[in-house]
């Protein structure tokens, strides 16, 4: 029982696993000899993953914008047109402001995510026996030393980073807007204030201390709530693959619920994404 519990918990910590890449003494290391490099360790796999996705994005959407043409548009054309009408509409909707940038920032933001989600749907051995397979036929490795995690937005690396972008557009529109000294006098003038110049200066390091924590828990959040349900949902799919025989039907279930998960998270990343540059951008407080 011992040995089928660690049987178990290897093969799901092995599936949780990320490629690693590190600089040593030695030079370059991987994997289990990362093991101490700390900070300075690249998840190769979720690199390759997202800005391969990312790559195939672009592709896509070039393609469907060379052949745009004012005759009666393909299938393929409808479906980008749809897409793109789709985030404009919810830009137009949700960000006050004027800027060239907020609508293609969005859409890059919908689709990406979604393709990076969209890959929590390959079955979660196939990918990763592959990879063992090759490190092991042409490199010469274990197999069980060999990771790929296919999913990038279930690595917080990558939702963190995510998340620090938009943290930083955040910033940068609201000094675009309001100046430098208006953007400090909103962090320290706010949310309490007062006519008397002593008290509002006793009010400043609470006020900065308040909209500190409410400036950061925005990006904060926009990583914990993806990398939160795409983790889950990757754990659930890999359970499910290590039951056995009735893994099918109930793999094709949850695969079914998941593709819901899937499309909202992108959604709701890309939203907040646009309330939160809409909110920075504003005039008022």
């Amino acid at each position: 029982m011992a040995a089928e519990e660690l049987t178990l918990q290897s093969h799901i910590q092995h599936h949780l696993t990320n490629a690693k890449m590190c600089f040593t003494d030695n030079g370059i290391a991987f994997n289990k000899a990362c093991s101490e490099a700390g900070f300075w360790t690249w998840h190769i796999d979720t690199l390759a993953w997202s800005i391969g996705l990312g790559i195939l994005f672009l592709i896509m959407f070039r393609s469907a914008a060379k052949k745009a043409n004012t005759g009666i548009p393909g299938k393929f054309q409808c479906f980008i047109e749809m897409i793109v009408e789709f985030v404009s509409d919810n830009v137009r909707d949700t960000f006050h402001g004027k800027s060239k940038l907020i609508a293609p920032l969005a859409l890059t933001i919908f689709v990406w995510v979604f393709l990076m989600n969209l890959m929590d749907l390959i079955p979660v051995d196939f990918l990763p026996a592959f990879a063992g397979y090759v490190g092991e036929t042409a490199f010469g490795m274990d197999s069980h030393d060999v990771y790929m995690k296919i999913v990038p937005t279930t690595d917080i690396n990558m939702t963190a980073a995510l998340a620090l972008g938009v943290f930083l557009l955040m910033i940068g529109y609201g000094i675009r807007m309001k100046g430098i000294v208006g953007f400090v006098k909103e962090l320290t003038l706010h949310p309490f204030n007062s006519s008397n110049m002593v008290v509002q200066v006793i009010l400043i390091p609470f006020n900065l201390l308040l909209e500190t924590i409410a400036l950061v828990a925005k990006p904060f959040s926009l990583a914990l709530r993806l990398f939160g349900n795409l983790y889950a949902g990757e754990l659930i799919f890999i359970l499910i693959g290590a039951i056995g025989l009735a893994q099918l039907p109930l793999h094709f279930v949850w695969a079914v619920f998941h593709i819901l998960v899937i499309t909202l998270q992108a959604f709701v990343f890309m939203m907040l994404t646009i309330v939160y540059l809409s909110m920075a951008s504003s005039e008022s407080h």
